[in-house]
């Protein structure tokens, strides 16, 4: 984390050119240490005022073999003095540890770009792992990139040699080299990183110190090589930001921070129930650490337990959460069902990953919306709500939480594994703009008989909330139907008929409730909305704003309230002649419109594990104004406000 002010002075200007952004991956062996070389990058950017967003991409292996293709792992980085909503399309610099990186991860650098690779792991042997029949680095075929290549094993091991380690623990050291020399390439400050490493080796100052000559040497060598060509100094401003505290934030510390504000802005304890999974595991990882807030968390034996034991939490009074990921969802499945027949609040957390099954753990998709909204036996419904970036995880949590507590039902929030694990700068919010939902506890008898009537329901088909144990209140909640407001067993035809209307209306009824769906980014008719939830919201954003630079009459709506929908929807997409869904599935958003609206929605899909590239989308856009009289490019001028686009 990397806390900032954004009155902080400027850095020293450097007599560079100072482009709005840059584009860094970094690829290595999954044991390379890229995922942290990656965020210390991250931090040292944040202090320096960029703004930024990151993608971390590693294998499912825990430990894959070294040096083999499908062992790569790696982490990009987009920041600049502009705003930044992606993690962007091709890296400007790749630095590439071996050759399996370099293989799998070249073809996505931009022509002309930068490759730094170290020549001390090309060897015979890592070249045929890596598929090569020669190297790279010698037989022209990186003609249309700059290559820096240099030995940085023995520049590191050189480093390092006054503190006695073996030659495997002082390699590992390779990747503060390399990130001392990123540090000196951007114009970053080596402090909070040699304060991070004394404080993460203080119980080993030798690996401390090691790691930190490694760091040193790494940012030396930028200084003193005198190196001729690629390998320049570049000093990117900070971006204009409004004044306040900034952190950098992942999905899963938003998601968490967010449940722990709703469950204060309701004025209830939270009981968090859970199982290992990826992507959604770091979600319980932070919350085991915030028990001073009335924080519960309970690691259970599997992901049945785990719904089941946050069901129960509330029950008795609590604001039950449980979080996973698709195969875990489809085991809390039947859970689900129990909580919305009982009618308790309940907040479940989908960090989506590919699928189906295994399918794949650590890549991004949004292949879960149908199991959100319609996945479950019986007419079952819950609402969805879908956050768009790390940062609004938070704010999506908080409503989850809202919802959930206001309207008597289980919640799902879908985020995925590209926001689960990327980050960004965010401002923290001061809490006294939040407005509290004070939970309110059914203390007496709610009927003039003095008979409780747990299932009575209020004007907006709520019923209300019972803590076991009050006074003159005993009842049951159970999975069989029940009758009309008193709750006891009864499933006749007409009940049961009865009782699946009154729960579906409450759900449909949560629309009135949620703001009206608003337009992103263009006007509120037109050519062509394109349309998206989760976390295609950058891409889309930065595409739509390129088209509309070039005079086409395209507008984004981005939707956060998947299930219900809001309620002015419909009404906004009749407003458009076209529309254009993309997802990272096969279509499933797309459905829910032609289904809800009946609009003629066109599907731009992609199932690959990784984001939509902003071109992918751009030219999607384009497509829509071929041959339409005024909109050929550059022929109508859009008089646009927006800030300027740092990643066109």
């Amino acid at each position: 984390m990397a806390s900032i002010t954004a009155e902080q002075e400027k850095p020293a200007s450097v007599q560079e050119a100072s482009p709005e952004a840059v584009v860094v991956r970094f690829a290595g062996d999954s044991g390379d240490g890229m995922q942290l070389t990656g965020g210390q990058f991250t931090l040292s950017t944040a202090l320096a005022g960029n703004d930024l967003a990151t993608f971390p991409d590693f294998p499912a292996e825990i430990r894959a073999p070294q040096g083999t293709l499908f062992g790569v792992s790696a982490f990009q980085i987009n920041f600049g003095s502009s705003e930044i909503t992606t993690a962007g399309d091709a890296p400007d610099v790749l630095v590439a540890m071996n050759p399996a990186a370099l293989k799998t991860n070249v073809q996505a650098l931009k022509p002309g770009g930068l490759v730094i690779a170290d020549t001390g792991e090309f060897s015979k042997r890592n070249l045929d792992k890596a598929k090569y029949e020669t190297s790279p680095l010698e037989d022209g075929s990186l003609a249309k990139w700059d290559v820096l290549a240099f030995d940085i094993s023995a520049l590191t091991l050189e480093a390092v040699k006054p503190f006695g380690l073996g030659n495997k623990e002082a390699l590992r050291c390779k990747n503060m080299w390399t990130l001392g020399l990123a540090l000196w390439m951007f114009d970053r400050d080596r402090e909070p990183l040699v304060n991070w490493l004394k404080t993460k080796f203080a119980k080993n100052p030798v690996l401390a110190d090691a790691n930190i000559a490694a760091l040193n040497a790494g940012h030396a060598y930028g200084e003193t090589a005198e190196l001729a060509g690629p390998l320049k100094k570049l000093h990117i401003d900070p971006v204009p930001s409004e004044p306040g505290l900034y952190r950098t934030i992942t999905g899963a510390e938003a998601v968490s921070l967010g449940l722990v504000a709703g469950a204060q802005l309701a004025e209830l304890p939270m009981f968090f129930g859970g199982y290992p999974i990826t992507p959604a595991s770091a979600i319980l990882h932070n919350l085991v650490k915030m028990k001073e807030f009335g924080v519960t968390t309970f690691q259970a034996e599997d992901e049945i337990a785990a719904i089941c034991s946050a069901i129960g939490a509330s029950y008795a009074g609590q604001l039950g959460v449980t979080s996973s990921s698709g195969p875990g969802i489809a085991l809390k499945g039947e859970a689900m069902g129990l909580a919305i027949m009982t009618e308790l609040p309940l907040v479940i957390v989908n960090s989506q990953r590919g699928g189906p099954s295994t399918g794949l753990p650590t890549k991004t998709e949004q292949s879960d919306l149908y199991q959100a909204v319609y996945g479950r036996n019986g007419d079952a419904p819950l609402p969805v709500i879908a956050a768009r970036s790390p940062a609004d995880a938070f704010e999506c949590a908080i409503e989850a939480c809202r919802i959930a507590t206001q309207f008597m039902t289980p919640v799902m929030l879908l985020t995925d594994g590209y926001i689960g694990n990327a980050s960004e700068p965010w401002l923290v919010p001061d809490p006294s703009t939040f407005e509290p939902f004070p939970v309110k506890f059914l203390e007496d008898t709610n009927n003039p008989d003095g008979k409780v009537l747990p299932y009575k329901r209020d004007e907006r088909g709520v019923r209300p909330w019972i803590k076991p144990g009050t006074a003159d209140l005993m009842h049951r909640v159970g999975g069989i139907e029940k009758a009309i407001d008193t709750g006891d067993l009864d499933y006749s035809p007409a009940t049961h008929q009865a009782q699946t209307d009154a729960r579906k209306a409450k759900v449909d009824g949560i629309a009135a409730a949620v703001p009206a769906q608003d337009v992103c980014l263009g006007n509120e008719n037109g050519r062509l909305a394109v349309v998206g939830w989760g976390s295609t919201y950058g891409p889309i954003h930065q595409a739509v704003r390129r088209a509309r630079r070039k005079g086409y009459d395209v507008s984004h709506i981005h939707v956060r309230h998947v299930w219900p929908l809001p309620a002015n929807m419909g009404d906004l997409l009749a407003g458009f002649e076209k529309v254009l869904v993309p997802e990272m599935n096969t279509g499933q958003f797309k459905t829910v419109l032609r289904d809800q609206f009946l609009v003629d929605a066109v599907p731009l899909n992609k199932t690959s594990g990784q984001p939509f590239a902003i071109a992918e989308i751009e030219e999607a856009i384009a497509s829509f104004f071929d041959g339409v009289p005024g909109h050929a490019e550059g022929e109508v001028p859009v008089n646009d406000t927006q800030l300027p686009n740092p990643e066109a």
